[in-house]
């Protein structure tokens, strides 16, 4: 399994450094893609807090990552009823159209990347690395 943690890290450094090539073009990052892909996801405006427990990071790091899309225009804060302080971050639509640009450019490569691999063996390594995930999540690995 070490093996294996040290492919998976290897093989995240190369997907950001690939999607950092691949969304260039729109103006994004790796990081800022994965920040507007989580909002999309949520489906409703959230505080930064919650964006960074959605993407399992950082609330310090998604907060940088954050106001440097309010400032190039692709989100916005707006004022949260049940909190003061925690604003909502709203995409704009500059953001949504940076996000759509990039999914498209996206799924050609995807499909590149991953042509001639069984569907079984990619639904096995998703089922993995959701289990490995949720552990650490959770807790219910040991810290040495």
């Amino acid at each position: 399994m070490s093996e294996t943690i040290f492919d998976l890290l290897r093989l995240n450094s190369r997907l950001l450094t690939a999607g950092d090539r691949l969304v260039a073009s729109v103006g994004l990052t790796s990081a800022r893609w994965q920040v507007l892909g989580t909002m999309i996801a949520a489906e409703r405006p959230q505080p930064v807090a919650w964006i960074a427990r959605d993407m399992s990071g950082n609330r310090q790091n998604v907060q940088r990552i954050v106001n440097d899309l309010e400032r190039d225009g692709l989100v916005e804060f707006r004022p949260n009823p049940h909190h003061r302080r925690a604003q909502l971050v709203v995409l704009t639509e500059e953001g949504k159209k940076a996000y759509d640009q990039a999914m498209q450019l996206q799924a050609p490569w995807v499909n590149s990347l991953s042509e001639g691999l069984p569907p079984e063996d990619v639904a096995a390594t998703r089922r993995i690395a959701a289990t490995l995930r949720l552990r650490l999540e959770e807790g219910d690995v040991v810290d040495a």
